[in-house]
């Protein structure tokens, strides 16, 4: 008896090189223009420094692609920043002794926004944009509430170390600010959570298609919980090595949940959840810090970066959908 031959199905994974591949393409292209323009950016000293200064947005990427893998978005991580800054200043307020218990407390406040976040929009089913959005907006007021609306207080150089802080004399590359360290350990953590636990399955499977998990046995809510407490606890360690780097502002995370957003998407996670690698948050953040430096070094103006910013993430979905009909 004859057996009828089986369709093949698509792969659904492809391979780590080719996954990596736009995020790194588009990253080598600016950099390479931003070389063109600035031939001193060759050089390991102000690699280093770029890479310190696109640390936050490449932990924050990191972050977001959590909640990006399981079909959600996380608003809220912009305000996350900006809460962190200030909190850290006003309970700091220049005290050394203070540094690393407020640390602390910052990190349990990022805790229980992200278990916030996550409980909504598991338990109450409310769209994550909506409930990210709404978190946003009370963690905003909230920040400025507290502070006046103004900066106060004063960050020790214990924690400014902790975002400018330059190591010198290192082998082959010279200075190593410690914000690259920083970023190199989160990046670690965050990949062997994707890659090296069956949390990363089951997020794949629950922005695929959260339905077919749940009748898999996949916990879908527990999934979507870890993954915006994630994400929130990505946006206290930015908002730690900006506050650090760049002193304490009011508008320190203004617009960086949309550019965290913008950089998973660059780098080729699939905007609806379900594809994505950790490499892609990382190159795809890099390259569009990479677009920013490029457009300062042009002498364009600031009031282009946003809407720069929004054409390259339409492009950048447009893109991914392209891709994704062709795939199947």
């Amino acid at each position: 008896m004859s057996t009828i031959p089986q369709a093949r199905t698509p792969r659904r994974f492809a391979p780590a090189w080719y996954r990596l591949n736009i995020g790194i393409v588009v990253f080598v292209a600016f950099y390479a223009a931003i070389a063109f323009l600035q031939p001193n950016y060759l050089e390991a000293g102000l690699f280093m420094n770029f890479l310190r200064r696109a640390a936050p947005l490449a932990i924050l990427a990191a972050g977001q692609l959590y909640v990006i893998l399981t079909g959600g978005f996380d608003l809220s991580v912009g305000a996350v920043v900006t809460l962190v800054v200030l909190a850290a200043s006003i309970l700091i307020n220049g005290d050394p002794d203070m540094t690393w218990t407020t640390i602390g407390l910052l990190y349990a406040m990022g805790l229980g926004i992200g278990l916030f976040n996550g409980l909504v929009v598991a338990c109450l089913k409310v769209p994550s944009i909506i409930a990210t959005l709404g978190t946003m907006l009370w963690v905003n007021g909230l920040a400025l509430a507290w502070s006046g609306g103004a900066a106060r207080g004063d960050l020790p150089d214990n924690f400014r170390n902790l975002g400018r802080l330059v190591l010198r004399d290192i082998w082959l590359i010279g200075t190593l600010p410690l914000a690259v360290l920083v970023l190199a350990g989160f990046v670690a953590l965050a990949w062997w959570g994707l890659d090296g636990t069956v949390f990363g399955k089951r997020a794949l499977a629950v922005g695929d298609n959260p339905r077919a998990a749940e009748l898999a046995g996949v916990p879908v809510a527990a999934t979507r919980v870890a993954a915006f407490t994630v994400s929130a606890l990505a946006a206290v360690t930015a908002g730690i090595l900006i506050g650090g780097f760049s002193g304490v502002s009011v508008n320190a995370g203004r617009g960086l949940e949309l550019q965290a957003i913008a950089a998973c998407v660059v780098g080729g996670a699939q905007l609806l959840g379900g594809r994505g690698t950790i490499w892609s948050a990382l190159f795809g953040a890099l390259s569009l810090f990479a677009l920013f430096t490029l457009l300062n070094l042009a002498g364009l103006p600031q009031a282009l970066r946003d809407s720069i910013q929004g054409l390259i993430l339409i492009a950048a979905v447009g893109a991914s959908a392209w891709r994704d009909r062709r795939r199947t």
